[in-house]
């Protein structure tokens, strides 16, 4: 078995693809669906995907407050700034052990966004 995809729902589309699209760099592999109730996935061609889900009912203000995704970027330092740029705030990082350094900041809807880097490669 292989875990294939991440589903969570979201407001705006446009404004969660701008976030992790045009921001995070997640390549958008397909978008689809009728007007009210899209779906994007969003990963690499091979490997993992997330999905947005758009439409239906609507979300709590904290949509998913025990839930955290992880994401590596190649550049964390090229990210912060962009990030920054972009109007988000980016808190002091996490560093659980010296090899490891995280941050946590939040997407358009809520759900925490674990930035991660794994230092001394």
């Amino acid at each position: 078995m292989r875990f294939t995809w991440t589903t969570i729902r979201v407001r705006d589309l446009d404004k969660s693809l701008a976030f992790y699209h045009d921001l995070l760099g997640l390549p958008v592999q397909e978008r689809f669906g009728p007007p009210g109730h899209e779906i994007a996935m969003l990963g690499p061609q091979e490997g993992t995907k997330l999905e947005l889900l758009c439409g239906g009912e609507p979300l709590p203000e904290s949509p998913a407050p025990c839930l955290s995704m992880g994401f590596a970027p190649e550049n964390m330092g090229q990210l912060l700034a962009d990030l920054e740029k972009a109007g988000i705030t980016i808190p002091q990082p996490m560093s659980p052990n010296p090899a490891l350094r995280f941050y946590f900041i939040q997407d358009p809807d809520g759900y925490a966004v674990q930035l991660v880097e794994e230092l001394g490669k």
